[in-house]
């Protein structure tokens, strides 16, 4: 609060008084009183008055401080104000007493919303529970009906069930933290099981595998990182036409462990490059197949942040992508976590 503004809000005030000063002491000088004892008058006055105004601005620039401050330090505002003290002027009073309404308003209309989130996460997860069991059934179907029509179904079935899985993964990415196990991990057991998973997609292309360096062990949730390669390995297949041709390699690097696969695909152009881990982006590789979400890469960039890792792409358009998971070191200190 700047005295300039106080001032300019006083104006009234002050013009006010101005004339009361000026209609006494004309009216002093009126009933011919002596000019010194006039002028001593009026300055009373005048100091009075601006004391009793100087008073006031410390006292509001006093609590209009602390209200800025408090609300630098809060990083949820809607609790401002339970941590203000009520000042003792009407204008800070009535201040308070607005902001305490609000904030109520504010922390029972989030409670609410909240409320509605978790309701809706349980409504997501108990459907993709319950949508798994006709994906199942039908992959039944297909195996005790082998043919060529069941082997196409199969595929697309497959599709189906990774978008699903994708889709609980998502939900879930919200709270990592609730179900977070960490634990000691070679990497060869953990990339062969996600390849395993895709076995019958990797088949299916003639797909050639290749593995370096993966006896090193690093520290992470085996279920959600199982989940991340495999939104890799499918991104992968997506963008690669003819015969695919994926490497997983391992090796230290400084202070970490890098994972990565390795792809022959399309590549990704330099302009997409940056933004291939923003929700929605598909790029221009995803919008001429028409087929891409623009969520698993922004999904899996997310869970590795929520697991302290790091995610980064580097790729040459028309010859493949690289995806590098980065494990610290460090990050056995989690165990005790």
């Amino acid at each position: 609060m700047r005295l300039r503004a106080f001032l300019k809000d006083k104006w009234t005030f002050l013009l006010c008084q101005a004339g009361m000063v000026a209609l006494l002491v004309a009216l002093l000088i009126g009933l011919h009183f002596p000019a010194a004892g006039v002028a001593f008058f009026g300055a009373c006055l005048l100091a009075v008055s601006a004391a009793g105004l100087m008073a006031e601005f410390f006292r509001k620039r006093r609590f209009y401080r602390a209200l800025a401050a408090s609300l630098e330090r809060l990083d949820q505002k809607q609790y401002l104000a339970l941590v203000l003290e009520t000042p003792d002027f009407a204008e800070g009073e009535i201040l308070c007493d607005v902001l305490r309404q609000t904030g109520k308003a504010a922390q029972d209309e989030l409670a609410a919303l909240r409320q509605r989130q978790a309701e809706y996460h349980e409504y997501i997860e108990a459907w993709i529970h319950e949508v798994k069991i006709p994906i199942a059934c039908a992959d039944l179907l297909c195996e005790n009906h082998p043919g060529e029509l069941a082997d196409s179904l199969r595929e697309e079935l497959e599709r189906i069930e990774r978008y699903v899985e994708q889709a609980l993964y998502y939900a879930r990415s919200v709270h990592v933290e609730q179900d977070y196990s960490v634990r000691e991990l070679r990497l060869d057991t953990l990339v062969k099981a996600a390849v395993k998973k895709h076995a019958r997609s990797l088949i299916a292309r003639n797909t050639q595998l290749q593995f370096d360096g993966l006896e090193q062990t690093v520290y992470c949730d085996p279920k959600w990182l199982d989940f991340i390669l495999g939104q890799l390995i499918a991104n992968s297949l997506q963008y690669t036409a003819g015969t695919p041709r994926l490497t997983f390699c391992a090796r230290e690097s400084g202070d970490a462990v890098l994972l990565q696969l390795r792809d022959n695909g399309a590549g990704i152009p330099p302009e997409d490059l940056p933004r291939v881990f923003d929700k929605g982006f598909t790029g221009e590789n995803g919008r001429r197949r028409g087929k891409s979400t623009g969520i698993g890469l922004y999904l899996c960039s997310r869970l590795c942040r929520k697991l302290h890792l790091q995610l980064t792409a580097a790729s040459t358009p028309g010859e493949g992508t690289t995806m590098t998971i980065a494990f610290p070191k460090d990050s056995r200190s989690l165990l005790q976590d």
